[in-house]
């Protein structure tokens, strides 16, 4: 009767054994992931605030200027706002990395750390440590991890390390941006986990004893075998059962409850891997078809330059950034015959999938029609019509269209609602040309569009672009405009037209900063040289 009651007791503390083990490495699995997601969020968010391409500016002055103190204020705020431990930015030694020079360094006032003055120099901790920062400056990792016990105070304590690379206007990476946390709350929460599983193991088999005595020891040995089989077989394949617990199991009592409770748990585990799974493909599936979706819009636009190299009369660059995968804008250019070059600039209503679909119709249509020898108010009237033809989504365009005969720089050109293009004349500045505008294509159904004729002298350039330029806005929602656009096309308006789209590129680059970009970005660029031969 002992002895039965032993080895009763003895496999009900071994199952409690195994559900703690499996069940603590999964609990500090996840636990971990949180704790590691969470500073990642932190370190994302951290960048935000920090220059890069400045870094260096700041460790000249010693972190004395102000705007080295609006950001380290900032950096400061969200370190304990987000009750993390340490926020620092460091630039390490590129030689060997043993040596880490502090730009930034927050720490918790709830801790008893100090922060390291800007300048600060310091051994980098360890190899491990050396291996990240390498790897984060060469670019073969995007953003580390590192879980360790921390010896470099008095108290050791566990912690977490998240790190990101800061990269300038180059793409190169300035600095590192480290996120600490400690751990500690970690193992507390691991321990009482243990210290709970025990208690209701002790609980369970105290209740065993008393109830059962001698009796039901084969009633009870055979199923709390099978379970602790059944709980160790899950957790080492990951496999539901071919036969469940409550199948075998009958009778009606706690280790019925138990077998059921281990049941339901295989199956929420399995239904939440199926279900993971299910949703990492569909969000690869839809990763891929936004992927060639971009792929295929790209591939409609030119995108070789010199575009024409054969012809030394004109030279032309276009360039675009969508907002999202996809965009709405398009730009296009082609020879109508030897001596006629249409050149197209649009802005789709809608962005994303169904603003590129409508775009590429728009920009088919356009194409038809401008190859055949009609002039740009014809163009425009005819794709309007055809586009409202079959327009159940009331999308529209907006369309500048202008068909340059390159012999003589007379050019016939037509608007649709599109922005003002920008000319500059030989010898003079770029300014905008306030043409009269059409209706938009797909607006409205009979809708007649005018032209009017431009001349180009040698010399002579042509600016067209999308509404994503002027209303590229910054941090504070301010636009960029049409007069910093003329500006940046003023630093040098005797550039190439890559130069000039570059000049504009940088100027809205500087502007916005880090805001996010809510429309397309797309210009194109058009010098005229004179005839050939001239």
């Amino acid at each position: 009767m002992f002895r039965s009651i032993s080895v009763m007791v003895f496999l009900l503390l071994l199952f409690s054994v195994i559900v703690s083990v499996f069940g603590y490495r999964a609990f500090t699995d996840i636990l971990l992931e949180q704790f590691a997601d969470g500073a990642f969020r932190v370190a994302h968010g951290a960048a935000n605030y920090v220059n890069a391409d400045r870094l260096d500016a700041y460790m000249a002055d010693g972190g004395t200027s102000e705007e080295y103190r609006e950001s380290w204020d900032k950096l400061d705020k969200l370190c304990n706002g987000a009750n993390v431990t340490f926020i620092y930015v460091i630039q390490p030694d590129l030689t060997d990395y043993a040596y880490i020079h502090f730009v930034f360094s927050t720490v918790n006032h709830n801790t008893d750390y100090t922060p390291y003055e800007a300048g600060y120099i310091r051994k980098t901790t360890n190899e491990e440590y050396k291996m990240k920062y390498r790897a984060l400056y060469e670019g073969t990792m995007d953003e580390a991890l590192l879980f360790l016990q921390n010896k470099a105070f008095d108290k050791s304590e566990f912690h977490l390390t998240a790190m990101i690379p800061l990269k300038g206007d180059d793409g190169q990476p300035k600095g590192i941006l480290c996120v600490q946390r400690q751990t500690d709350v970690l193992d507390i929460v691991r321990r009482g986990y243990v210290r709970n599983i025990m208690i209701a193991m002790l609980i369970l088999t105290a209740s065993v004893i008393f109830w059962e005595g001698t009796a039901l020891s084969r009633g009870i040995l055979q199923p709390v075998r099978i379970i602790a089989e059944e709980a160790s077989r899950f957790a080492r394949e990951n496999t539901p059962a071919e036969k469940k617990l409550t199948e075998t199991i009958r009778k009606k009592d706690e280790i019925r409850v138990l077998a059921d409770s281990i049941d339901t748990m295989e199956e929420r585990i399995q239904n939440y891997v199926k279900d993971r799974m299910a949703y990492t493909a569909k969000e690869e599936r839809m990763s891929a078809e936004l992927d060639m979706a971009a792929r295929i819009q790209s591939s409609r636009m030119p995108s070789t330059f010199p575009a024409f190299p054969d012809r030394n009369e004109f030279d032309i660059y276009a360039y675009m950034d969508p907002a999202r995968e996809v965009g709405g804008d398009f730009y296009d250019f082609f020879l109508v015959d030897d001596d006629h070059l249409c050149l197209v600039m649009a802005d789709v209503s809608g962005k994303g999938i169904p603003g590129a679909l409508f775009m590429m119709i728009s920009k088919f249509i356009l194409q038809s029609n401008g190859r055949q020898n009609l002039s740009p108010a014809e163009i425009l009237t005819r794709t309007n019509e055809a586009i409202c033809d079959n327009n159940e989504n009331e999308m529209f365009v907006t369309v500048w269209l202008g068909i340059l005969e390159i012999s003589t720089g007379r050019m016939a050109a037509a608007n649709a609602g599109h922005e003002y293009p920008a000319i500059k004349r030989p010898d003079g500045c770029f300014e905008l040309f306030k043409d009269k505008h059409g209706f938009v294509i797909g607006g409205m159904e009979g809708v007649k569009y005018k032209e009017y004729e431009l001349l180009f002298e040698p010399g002579s350039k042509l600016f067209l672009y999308t509404d994503g330029v002027p209303e590229a806005t910054d941090a504070q929602n301010r636009m960029f405009g049409t007069d910093r656009m003329l500006k940046a096309l003023n630093v040098a308006p005797d550039a190439s037209p890559k130069d000039l789209l570059k000049n504009v590129q940088k100027a809205v680059d500087a502007f916005v900063k880090d805001a996010e970009q809510f429309d397309d970005l797309t210009m194109m660029c058009m010098e005229y040289k004179g005839p050939a031969g001239v």
